[in-house]
């Protein structure tokens, strides 16, 4: 059956409103389209680590999910997740449940790059049927915007401050997804929120139904931490895709695909000028900052259409 926005948007939301997520934020809307991909008739058991996500959605004794819903630690949100499927498994084999469950993470990058790396490597490695999918928005937000492994090269943040020495953090972004790919899972994915959805919930469906363990990366905007008008989150995810800075592709089973290609690769000025974390990128002297980015993400970009000839 061929992709429909509006047929998707006619399920049973799985995700209720009301919780206390920012306006113009993409961890709602990640977790919403991930979890429309499920089937109607699919149960989900959803693990999340601490984070935005979790203190917005979640205050015992309630949850802004209609499934299964567990708050793990930072880091071990993979590990719990990969205990249930497994106790699932062992349950389902006695015959002592019948229904069908998926299993799904949600972490943010904090939660996903650095502190639960190890458990989430450990869950991949021992090949559990799961998802775990990682709303990536590039910075310790939930504790106050500090620097993550995630965050980008030149980009302000609380604990990689902006200064007359210092032109905002100085490495370069850790490329989580192809670390997660060379555990050689069956499926990984980047994704973000573009056009009508069709990628992320076409990755989203094929990760929840591939068996085995599965890996999202879906670059999900903080109009705190990236400081933007929160009514401008769709134009900025189409600037990270056209302009390289996030490209869309999918590994399987070891083959990389690209599933957009840019008709046209714009400056990744276009992405950064619409976020107040890289204003000081564009002050006078500053153009060498501007240059060094350009030529990162152009390296990165044709490494990676190497990589899916």
């Amino acid at each position: 059956m061929t992709y429909s926005l509006k047929r998707e948007l006619e399920k049973k939301e799985r995700f209720a409103g009301g919780h206390r997520l920012c306006a113009g934020c993409g961890a709602g809307i990640t977790v919403r389209a991930v979890l429309r991909a499920l089937k109607p008739e699919d149960r989900a058991v959803i693990t999340n680590a601490t984070s935005c996500l979790e203190v917005s959605s979640y205050m015992y004794p309630h949850t802004a999910y209609s499934d299964s819903y567990i708050h793990s630690a930072f880091a071990n949100a993979a590990a719990t997740c990969s205990g249930v499927e497994t106790a699932y498994r062992a349950l389902k084999k006695r015959g002592k449940i019948k229904d069908t469950f998926k299993f799904i993470t949600f972490g943010g990058d904090g939660g996903t790059y650095d502190i639960g790396l190890q458990s989430l490597s450990g869950a991949m490695e021992r090949g559990h049927d799961m998802v775990y999918v990682c709303y990536d928005n590039e910075a310790y937000m939930n504790t106050g915007i500090q620097r993550s492994s995630s965050t980008p090269r030149f980009a302000d943040a609380t604990t990689s401050p902006v200064g007359k020495e210092s032109p905002g953090k100085i490495q370069n972004k850790k490329d989580l997804t192809r670390i997660i790919a060379a555990h050689n899972i069956p499926y990984a994915a980047q994704s973000t929120f573009t056009k009508d959805f069709k990628d992320l919930h076409l990755k989203a469906e094929k990760a929840i139904y591939t068996e085995g363990p599965c890996f999202l990366n879906v670059l999900s905007p903080c109009p705190r931490g990236w400081r933007y008008e929160t009514a401008d989150i769709a134009e900025i995810c189409d600037l990270a895709v056209e302009t390289c800075v996030w490209p869309l592709y999918e590994i399987e089973n070891g083959v990389w695909k690209l599933t957009y290609e840019p008709k046209k690769k714009l400056p990744v000025e276009d992405f950064l000028k619409k976020q107040g974390r890289f204003a000081h990128m564009f002050r006078s002297g500053s153009e060498w900052i501007i240059e060094e980015a350009q030529e990162y993400i152009d390296d990165q970009w044709e490494k990676l259409l190497k990589r899916c000839e």
